[in-house]
């Protein structure tokens, strides 16, 4: 019975586990690290981002 206890709570915690990934990143909206921005390697980089992105 002890055994039977034991499947059961991992069973349980998979499931809950799995339902718990899927809303996470349904909610998300499937983005994700492709979809960010790469982060400026140094402070001088930004700066010459900053001046090369048109104004709007």
């Amino acid at each position: 019975m002890r055994r039977l206890e034991q499947v059961a709570a991992l069973v349980v915690a998979a499931g809950l586990a799995l339902v718990s990934y899927w809303l996470f990143f349904s909610w998300a909206g499937g983005g994700g690290s492709r979809d960010r921005l790469p982060l400026p390697a140094s402070p001088s980089q930004s700066s010459r981002m900053l001046k090369d992105r048109p104004s709007l």
